[in-house]
């Protein structure tokens, strides 16, 4: 794969491209529409804007707002030590994973000065030109700190984002529901069949027994990439070379269509995907999710009893989960790039007490995540923030079989967005989609020009 040249005199971006590779045909004037959404208007003066999707005052969950509130209170620490200022804009998580207006932005040239990104959209921004290198503006000792979690974020041994989490997936179950249909913990799933069995066990006219992702998106993806890993797939091997059309990728795609097909999994997500209520409602018994929803569950249902299981593996697989995660981000084509990029590394890219103990809260007090960095991890485990069942389940259990979100541009992620779509809701045979979508990555990597796809 040709790797791109991140020298200053590349040749610079291009902001339709940023669109037209997601499938995004956006005129200027409808970008500067989207924009207009959400209070999303173009900084001003001495200003930085940060998009960000936590807002405090839209969510009942008492979670989330401590999420928020870390934003506010980063920010806050950051503007009251520095001339130029930076400014909270949200935007609705929806909005912001899976719709236009991020890419619009950019393609607009009115993209925000610093972002949030996950692993699995970072070479639509890279290729793109519009990632700042912060590896001056990240001191040495904590790139070695991070470890292999900045692998997805480095392109030539350069930094372009950095990581404020480490985001494993397991499988969430209600015990309520679990003990009334007979079940112990002796028929926790190991293997496939037993997950599907189970899940047929534990569903009913108003509950759903096992609940996968349904919304197409770099999300769906994301959750179901382990499947194919368990069975030894890959989208692509090591030297680049397509290699979805195989077996564990038809056996995973069959995964997720048995369920639905026979009644196990629902092709819409209960309480519109709110979890929370939708275990507490009564309307789902198992729902593949990650470490993020132990706060949620701790702060928003203190009540409900709910247990956690490791991905079932398939036949003669191996135990894989996927680990995501956001990080921050520089606009290089913002208003005062070298600002936006000391901010990323002064918020998350040093080695002092303050900016460790920083990701400490956000890993353990505000959210429920591992801890990107090992000091941030070992400090957090030491004041307790591990010690609940769940989150040292996740961090002892869980985490360590995960790879982390790959990072495919977005004709990539569309071509396995179709195939999972196509088999699981619209009913199409395995074969002929996981031959469809190799064919379409084939045909796009034979051109490809930009960094690594693995």
């Amino acid at each position: 794969m040709l790797q791109h040249d991140n020298d200053v005199g590349r040749k610079g971006p291009s902001r339709r491209g940023l669109l037209t590779a997601a499938g995004v045909m956006a005129t200027a004037a409808g970008a500067s529409a989207l924009l207009s959404g959400c209070g999303a208007a173009r900084a001003s003066g001495n200003t930085l804007q940060f998009w960000n999707f936590y807002a405090p005052q839209q969510t009942p969950d008492p979670a989330v707002k401590r999420q928020a509130q870390w934003f506010i209170d980063l920010v806050d620490a950051w503007n009251a030590g520095h001339e130029t200022q930076i400014e909270l804009v949200y935007v609705p998580q929806s909005t912001y994973t899976n719709g236009f207006k991020l890419p619009s932005a950019f393609a607009a040239g009115s993209g925000p000065d610093i972002f949030l990104l996950s692993p699995g959209d970072f070479l639509r921004y890279y290729n793109g030109g519009v990632l700042t290198d912060l590896t001056p503006y990240v001191d040495r000792e904590v790139i070695d700190d991070y470890g292999d979690n900045l692998d997805s974020r480095t392109v030539d041994g350069k930094v372009y984002a950095l990581p404020m989490e480490v985001e494993p997936l397991a499988l969430y179950y209600s015990v309520d529901a679990w003990e009334a249909a007979g079940l112990s913990e002796g028929d926790i799933p190991t293997t496939w069949d037993q997950l599907l069995d189970v899940g047929d066990r534990l569903r009913t006219d108003t509950r759903a027994g096992l609940v996968f992702e349904t919304n197409p998106g770099y999300y769906q993806n994301f959750t179901w990439y382990p499947f194919l890993w368990q069975g030894g797939g890959e989208v692509l091997d090591r030297d680049g070379n397509v290699a979805f059309d195989s077996r564990a990728t038809r056996q995973a795609l069959q995964l997720w269509k048995d369920a639905v097909e026979h009644g196990i999994a629902p092709r819409t997500l209960p309480a519109a995907g709110d979890v929370i209520s939708a275990f507490r409602g009564g309307n789902v018994a198992i729902w593949q999710q990650g470490i993020w929803q132990v706060s949620s569950f701790r702060s928003y249902a203190p009540d409900f009893r709910y247990g956690v299981f490791k991905l079932p593996v398939p036949p003669g697989g191996e135990y894989t989960t996927a680990l995501g995660g956001w990080s921050f981000c520089a606009n290089s084509l913002g208003r005062n790039p070298e600002v936006a990029a000391e901010f990323c590394g002064w918020a998350l890219g040093r080695m002092t007490e303050e900016c460790i103990d920083r990701m400490v809260s956000w890993c353990t007090e505000a959210k429920s995540d591992v801890a990107p960095r090992l000091t941030a991890l070992e400090r957090g485990a030491a004041a307790g923030g591990y010690d609940f069942w769940a989150m040292k389940k996740f961090r002892d259990e869980i985490a360590p079989g995960g790879r982390a979100e790959p990072r495919y541009p977005p004709v990539v992620y569309k071509a396995i967005s179709d195939a999972i779509q196509g088999t699981m809701l619209a009913g199409r045979g395995v074969d002929s989609e996981a031959e469809r979508a190799a064919q379409s990555i084939e045909a796009y990597t034979r051109s490809y020009e930009g960094a690594s796809l693995v």
